[in-house]
Order: C-alpha cells, then sequence, then structure tokens
C-alpha cells in the first residue's frame, strides 16, 4: 500500500502536467481555426462573423498608427468605412502558444487592398505586407478576439 501511495505522489505530477500540455495544445488548435475564420470574415466584410468572433473590448492596434477600442468602434472604423476591403487575405502564423485565458498568435499577413487608404498604408491592387500579432482570450468558455496589433512592412 505504502508503495502504491508513493507511486501516485511520484507520478500525478507528470500526468498533470501531461494532461495540461494537451489542454494546451487543444486550444491551440482551436484558436487557430478561430483565427482563419475571423480573417475569411476580414476578406468577406462579414460583420455578423465578426461580431460573434470579437471581444465587446476588442482593441485594435493599427497599420495607420491608430489604436481602437471596442468591437462596435472597430467595426464602423475600419469595416463600416471601407478599410478593411480586401480581394485577397493571407495570414501566416508562425507562433502561437496558449497560456491560461489567453492564446497568442504572431505571424506575417499580406493583403490586397480593393480600394485606396493611404492613412493605413493601403494601395489599391498592390500587396502588402504586414507583421500582426493576435491575443484571443477565453470569456466564459468563448474564444475571443481581445486585442490585435498591425504594422505595414517597409518595401525597403
Amino acid at each position: 500500500m505504502r508503495i502504491a501511495t508513493a507511486l501516485f505522489l511520484l507520478l500525478s505530477p507528470l500526468f498533470w502536467t501531461v494532461a495540461m500540455a494537451q489542454d494546451h495544445k487543444s486550444d491551440e488548435e482551436l484558436v487557430r481555426s478561430l483565427d482563419d475564420q475571423e480573417r475569411t470574415a476580414a476578406l468577406n466584410r462579414d460583420g455578423a462573423a465578426l461580431e460573434r468572433l470579437w471581444s465587446e473590448q476588442f482593441i485594435v492596434n493599427a497599420p495607420n498608427n491608430q489604436v481602437v477600442v471596442g468591437k462596435r468602434a472597430v467595426l464602423d472604423t475600419f469595416v463600416r468605412a471601407g478599410i478593411i476591403n480586401f480581394s485577397k487575405f493571407e495570414r501566416q502564423i508562425e507562433f502561437i502558444r496558449a497560456d491560461g485565458a489567453f492564446v497568442i498568435i504572431m505571424g506575417l499577413e499580406t493583403v490586397h487592398p480593393v480600394s485606396d487608404a493611404p492613412s493605413a498604408g493601403l494601395v489599391a491592387g498592390q500587396p502588402i505586407k504586414r507583421r500582426f500579432t493576435n491575443v484571443w482570450k477565453n470569456e466564459a468558455g468563448t474564444w475571443r478576439l481581445f486585442v490585435r496589433h498591425a504594422n505595414v512592412i517597409s518595401g525597403r
């Protein structure tokens, strides 16, 4: 009995660590899928999908050097105003990490704007490469995009 108890106490942390690693991996996989849904919704200018995927407290540090706070404000400033209007939108994830209630995604994205938006560095028909960071937050069991930063990569 003592041996069994000692063995249990020795192995419990190992099983807990493996279980936590699997939870982080499943969170990463789920959020990776949601991040792609968000990219597709932005490409299609699908306001209903973006509202579902974005947190009410969504914060964007945008390529036009503007910080916009709140889901409604972001929809008005970028989607309804036509700044988010792309014929093509690709995203390459280079880093992803689950950390408790947050999943952080970083990488490179390329957009092909339909119209000019000089303040955001967008020229119609010209591919624009940007570095991005998306921070997803688990809000009462639902993952939502909580913080986003994107900046245009200089063409030098």
